[in-house]
């Protein structure tokens, strides 16, 4: 048997699907005949060729169908690599498809595709079908070990829509230490030189949006730890940011109704029911607003 053939032998992988094929055109390649050869170098640039031009022009449905055929790939796939080959692989993959949903298409509607179709594995931060948990490099380069994940990136560029969007599923109230969040909203440094004055409002704008979002999950806010980056030197996005955050997730006693928000959302999160099984319960469609973040 060669080398090829230890490396990745079939058994039942579907032949129309985009990753399966995607290996099949990797292993051929005389060039990594040689088990000593292989190496982000030799198969990172036709990867990330393949997927970006599909991602490049894709549109939703045609995006849903790469997620399923990933989805499969990884679930039911008869391919057995070496696992080294195995986790760079799929590493490439995920970097690819985050970066390209995330940083270069930014569409809110991929995004939310993105999380419906991977709800299942959320719970579990190591499963590579988790992709929302995955890092991936905003500026694309072949290693994503020194990325970010989505939530981070989009704290970093204030995307305030999408930001809604994770919010809803519950993508911060799974976070260790959310304050990170709410503190790169506020003080991390703009990722594009604003030229204009409209640049700059624009920024400003999504950013109070984001910690108004931010206020609608969490119960408290450390404006201490704000505090103390500010006395280290760093300059906030919002000079005024502190009318942003309601003075009950820092001083005042919370909201009852807030914290009732909070306990509901947090048994449909520990089900796995953000945020579609707030709409199956019977209660005053204001309310299922409320508690999916509206307001």
């Amino acid at each position: 048997m060669s080398k090829s053939s230890k490396l990745c032998h079939k058994t039942s992988c579907p032949r129309s699907n985009i990753f399966c094929n995607l290996i099949d055109k990797i292993v051929k390649r005389p060039s990594l005949q040689f088990l000593g050869h292989w190496g982000y170098h030799c198969y990172e640039p036709r990867i990330y060729r393949t997927l970006a031009k599909i991602l490049r022009y894709v549109d939703l449905d045609g995006f849903d169908i790469l997620l399923s055929d990933y989805i499969a790939f990884v679930e039911k796939s008869g391919y057995r690599f070496e696992l080294n080959f195995n986790l760079e692989f799929t590493e490439i993959c995920v970097n690819t498809i985050l970066y390209w949903v995330f940083a270069r298409k930014g569409n809110p509607d991929f995004v939310e595709l993105l999380l419906k179709k991977t709800k299942n594995y959320v719970q579990d931060r190591s499963c590579n079908l988790a992709l929302i948990w995955r890092t991936f490099t905003p500026v694309y380069c072949p290693s994503p070990l020194s990325g970010i994940t989505p939530l981070l990136y989009v704290a970093q560029t204030r995307q305030s829509t999408i930001l809604k969007i994770l919010l809803q599923y519950g993508i911060l109230e799974r976070e260790k230490n959310p304050i990170n969040i709410v503190v790169t909203i506020l003080l991390y440094p703009s990722r594009v030189r604003i030229m204009v004055d409209h640049e700059l409002v624009d920024i400003q704008e999504d950013a109070k949006t984001c910690l108004q979002l931010c206020s609608r999950v969490l119960s408290a806010i450390s404006i201490r730890e704000i505090e103390t980056q500010l006395s280290l030197g760093r300059r906030p996005i919002i000079s005024n940011w502190l009318d942003y955050i309601p003075s009950t997730r820092y001083k005042d006693p919370c909201e009852l109704l807030h914290l009732c928000r909070i306990t509901i959302r947090a048994q449909l999160l520990t089900n796995n029911m953000l945020p579609n099984g707030i709409f199956s319960l019977l209660i005053p469609v204001r309310l299922q607003n409320y508690l999916n973040l509206e307001s």
